[in-house]
């Protein structure tokens, strides 16, 4: 009599799970990426833009039609930062998102509001691109994506300036590096097949094309009447340390409580300073940190059909249960994602407020991507809404300060 009753709750449990709540769609948007083609490529580039119509598309997604979500961000709470600010029709999410945080952190720190150049970094990030291609023979990947440690290393070599006095707009509204970039890695090619190994002609030669398409950066500049150079602004104005922010990784391939690569593309130059952590540690950490006054440069994939960001949807994140329960989301069940390519390493945001709602946590999410932006006039242009679900599965790592994961970085030998 036990066993039956074992097996029939076993069974009501099993089946709990086996019916999905959650519906799918193949949803047609005939409105396209709107924001994008209305907006940044009409500043960009008019002609082009009116050769380029979205055209329509169908993809299999969420079918949120009579859902809910909590997505008035005045029920949020929020930590400071600047407002959302467009990356154009560029790949430079890793830079935007990490630039964001860390006015964040200058505000937390030292309470000033600053803007800090988004193209001082991704010029100087470029010419480490040409070094490290001519150094590997031209095997070391040359394109637009980084990660967010890519900002540390910039500043400890070059420093930082503020969007004030270098923007790299060149009168536009905004970035685009598509004819810059390939005028770049044409070059390049062409010094791989002439083998004209030379790094010091090699990065001159980049930096004309980058000063053509958006500017030179000035060597010195004032702020409030001071004189800086980008090292001492960062070190005396900014006072930020780069040695002060960590990596948080988790995934299974790895060791836990080691320092590991990230063995994604977009670690062009295969860095190990990601400290790997086991799941319900990398959770803790993200919701203990942003309660704490931290804000984070997070990164992971956006693809899945419980990422809603078209024309008039919600701009929500969430795992639906037919892909997978959220009872079931564990190491396992984000590692075998990651491992079969479906969590892919697509795009860098700034996670900067929290709320719960029937005791599951939401974070909001400052982004930089023409997707965020889809629905102008409302207060939540430029933000997304992810579960907590969404992070615990798709974001696979995250940019913060040390004092927010003091004791979890003891446990690493």
């Amino acid at each position: 009599m036990k066993k039956l009753i074992l097996g029939f709750a076993i069974l009501i449990f099993a089946s709990s799970f086996a019916q999905n709540k959650d519906k799918a769609t193949f949803k047609v948007y005939d409105k396209g990426q709107v924001y994008y083609y209305n907006t940044i490529l009409k500043d960009i580039n008019a002609t082009e833009a009116k050769k380029s119509k979205p055209k329509a598309y169908k993809r299999f997604k969420l079918d949120v039609t009579d859902m809910s979500f909590p997505t008035d961000i005045s029920k949020y709470k929020t930590q400071w930062h600047n407002p959302p600010l467009s990356q154009g029709n560029t790949g430079t999410c890793w830079d935007f998102s990490t630039t964001s945080f860390y006015e964040s952190e200058v505000y937390r720190l030292h309470h000033k509001k600053v803007k800090i150049s988004e193209a001082f970094t991704f010029y100087n990030e470029y010419i480490l691109r040409a070094e490290e291609y001519v150094r590997t023979r031209g095997n070391s990947l040359f394109a637009q994506g980084s990660e967010g440690n890519a900002l540390a290393r910039v500043y400890k070599r070059f420093g930082a300036m503020p969007w004030s006095v270098y923007n790299g707009l060149q009168g536009h509204k905004f970035h685009t590096h598509k004819k810059m970039y390939k005028e770049m890695k044409t070059y390049l090619e062409s010094v791989k097949k002439s083998n004209a190994w030379n790094t010091e002609e090699v990065v001159a030669t980049i930096k004309a094309i980058m000063n053509h398409h958006i500017g030179t950066p000035p060597a010195k500049f004032e702020v409030e009447g001071k004189t800086y150079t980008p090292k001492s602004y960062l070190k005396d104005y900014l006072k930020i340390n780069p040695n002060d922010y960590v990596e948080i990784l988790s995934y299974k391939q790895e060791p836990y409580y080691t320092k590991c690569s990230y063995d994604v593309p977009d670690n062009w130059w295969h860095s190990e300073e990601y400290y790997n952590v086991p799941l319900d540690v990398f959770m803790k950490i993200v919701k203990k940190a942003i309660k704490k006054g931290y804000t984070m440069s997070i990164g992971g994939d956006v693809s899945e059909a419980g990422f809603v960001n078209g024309y008039g949807e919600p701009q929500v994140a969430i795992i639906p249960d037919f892909d997978i329960p959220s009872a079931y989301i564990n190491d396992d069940a984000r590692q075998f994602r990651f491992s079969n390519g479906s969590t892919t390493d697509d795009h860098g945001m700034h996670l900067v407020g929290w709320q719960k709602v029937d005791g599951k946590y939401w974070f909001l999410i400052k982004d930089s991507s023409s997707g965020s932006r889809n629905n102008p006039g409302t207060p939540k242009f430029g933000y997304y809404f992810f579960s907590e679900d969404y992070i615990k599965l798709k974001m696979m790592g995250f940019t913060i300060h040390k004092d927010a994961v003091k004791d979890v970085l003891k446990k690493f030998k």
